[in-house]
């Protein structure tokens, strides 16, 4: 397979599967998947109902999720969206994460799209239907600080937000959007090994959406 004149060696799917039985936020809308068309009920062809939150599994935070007429999901930058990214390892250490913790990943000069494996993904492993835990890898204000410092213009976690339960005012959300860094979350990257890779991520286009579902695959080539 080609992408562009660079040859595709493998494709890694790294997006939550929707499904009635996953894992949300809690006090968001939880997933309902409803056939309302059945070929076995004689109807013509195969058609759901699917009822989501727009943050639900994977998906992309735009700036307008906390900051007040901002920019929608339509409006992110697809060249954000997709190109090089470095998937770094920081199993191990324990949340929130701080300057220290991003400053040890030495990342290459350059880095524009940054994911974070935690032990956060540990739990993509493990039987649904999955309990919330609280105490999953997040970030603090000092390492959004550090993103924006670096040049970093998308970052991505293996949890269902990048900031921890709770906080007030969401201080990463806000000075993370507030910069237009793109967040991702909700990454399944429990089968991945730290490195380069190509980044695909494309959320629904929700004309002014707060949120986009997203499918996200990283390619090696």
């Amino acid at each position: 397979m080609a992408l562009g004149s660079a040859l595709v060696t493998r494709i890694h799917d790294v997006s939550l599967g929707i499904a009635s039985d996953m894992l949300v936020w809690p006090g968001d809308p939880a997933v309902e998947v409803v056939p309302r068309l059945q070929i076995s009920k004689g109807d013509a062809a195969n058609v759901s109902e699917l009822r989501i939150g727009t943050h639900t599994g994977t998906h992309v935070d735009p700036p307008v999720h906390f900051i007040e007429g901002a920019v929608g999901i339509d409006q992110v930058s697809l060249d954000v969206l997709t190109g090089e990214a470095t998937v770094a390892d920081l199993r191990g250490h324990p949340g929130p994460l701080g300057r220290a913790d991003l400053e040890g990943l030495d990342l290459a000069h350059g880095t524009t799209r940054l994911l974070l494996k935690t032990d956060n993904s540990d739990q993509w492993t493990k039987p649904r239907p999955l309990e919330f835990d609280s105490d999953y890898t997040c970030l603090s204000v000092e390492a959004a600080d550090w993103l924006i410092e670096h040049g970093i213009e998308l970052i991505g976690v293996d949890y269902l937000s990048i900031e921890e339960k709770g906080s007030q005012g969401h201080p990463v959300h806000v000075k993370l959007l507030s910069h237009n860094v793109v967040i991702v979350e909700g990454l399944d990257l429990s089968m991945i090994e730290p490195g380069n890779y190509t980044l695909v991520c494309l959320p629904l286009k929700i004309l002014g959406g707060d949120g986009g579902p997203a499918r996200a695959l990283l390619i090696e080539i």
